[in-house]
């Protein structure tokens, strides 16, 4: 039995520029264009094997160690693509073998929490779909690859690129020209720094699509904010990018971030993604940046409680000094135990128990697109390792 494989990884990225609401349900075209700024692979990816052979009867997903199954819609309609241009290639050469025509295994393990609003989704379709076009030979190029993608989860486009990433929402009904491309590569800014405060692990109580149809359905404040705030902001957010001016670049994230969760505040039911940690997080921030006299950190929070704290290098001491003064019973502060003694004591005053409601703490940096591995995750007979 011959078994071909063949294996990706993908990173997670995290909207700077919030993506809400579908214009398409089933082609995920979204209300509006976004930015994100793409996470280093050693602190959050996905890594995807994909295996086929003509012994294969179906296809086949195992997450994290657990058989899935191809159940979801979007997966399936991922994989049906991957498969309609592969067997373009076969109908063009006779002699390739029909992969189209083979069940495919997948089998895919993410180094970070699922469904905890970490854009677990997004890293984990855009590993699925990379893996199986390496596994196809597919010519195309990332940005079209890029909108098979975007079928199964929106954000998995922004995924197939490194650095700084813009999805723009396109007009077609088709969704042909709603794609990801790159607004910078990661060494335009090599300085943009994160570190993520993982306030739950648990699931959403509002899962994305669910949350995104009562928002266009019933909040007031959506079409405001698809039509007057978003297209201004998505070009003074790609000037800031390109200018690396963090101080407009910071100003807009944490403003659209504000917006994104009252457009959710505003729907019925109002769809509550921050906690009280959340609220005390984007307070602090605020007070180290009054204090700096300008924003040297910018908070985003996507769908779920998780802050995610944007900085530039130079500044790492007055944040993380500001951040590890209050949350260093936090695990997560291994990899800059040799910056402690330069962290910066900070006379912010702070709730003191407020490190309880947070569960670890991620420090990561801006990185580069999907990579290659010769990793796999399926053995010679193409199931799990």
């Amino acid at each position: 039995m011959s078994v071909y494989t063949a294996s990706a990884t993908a990173p997670v990225n995290i909207a700077t520029l919030k993506y809400w609401g579908k214009r398409d349900k089933t082609l995920n075209l979204p209300t509006n264009s976004s930015i994100s700024v793409t996470l280093d692979q050693q602190d959050l990816r996905t890594l995807t094997s994909a295996a086929t052979s003509a012994d294969f009867q179906k296809d086949n997903l195992w997450l994290n160690g657990k058989e899935e199954g191809i159940k979801g819609e979007r997966t399936i309609a991922c994989i049906k693509d991957l498969k309609r241009l592969r067997k373009e290639l076969e109908d063009a050469d006779s002699s390739l073998p029909k992969f189209s025509e083979w069940g495919v295994h997948i089998v895919s393990e993410n180094n970070f929490p699922t469904a905890a609003g970490l854009a677990s989704s997004a890293a984990g379709f855009a590993a699925l779909v990379l893996a199986i076009a390496k596994l196809y030979k597919l010519p195309q190029l990332m940005s079209e690859i890029s909108k098979i993608a975007r079928k199964g989860s929106g954000s998995a486009c922004r995924s197939l690129f490194g650095g700084y990433v813009a999805w723009e929402m396109g007009e077609a009904q088709d969704g042909l020209d709603s794609k990801a491309v790159e607004v910078a590569p990661v060494d335009h800014w090599p300085l943009m720094k994160a570190a993520i405060l993982v306030v739950s692990d648990d699931k959403k109580d509002t899962p994305l699509t669910t949350g995104m149809q009562s928002t266009v359905a019933t909040s007031d404040l959506f079409q405001y904010r698809i039509k007057e705030v978003v297209p201004k902001r998505f070009e003074e957010m790609k000037k800031a990018i390109q200018e690396r001016d963090f101080e407009v670049f910071g100003d807009l994230t944490m403003k659209d971030s504000n917006s994104f969760h009252a457009v959710c505040l505003d729907s019925v039911p109002p769809i509550f993604y921050l906690n009280d940690t959340s609220k005390k997080i984007i307070k602090l921030i605020h007070k180290l940046n009054e204090q700096e006299g300008k924003i040297i950190a910018a908070y985003t929070f996507d769908a779920g409680p998780n802050a995610v704290i944007y900085y530039e290098e130079h500044n790492e001491n007055k944040v993380l000094g500001l951040i590890h003064k209050y949350f260093h019973q936090v695990p997560g502060w291994d990899k800059v135990a040799h910056k402690k003694a330069n962290f910066k004591d900070s006379d912010i005053e702070f709730d003191t128990e407020a490190y309880k409601g947070v569960s670890r703490i991620i420090l990561t940096k801006i990185g580069p697109g999907p990579q290659d591995t010769n990793q796999a995750l399926v053995n010679e007979q193409g199931l799990p390792k």
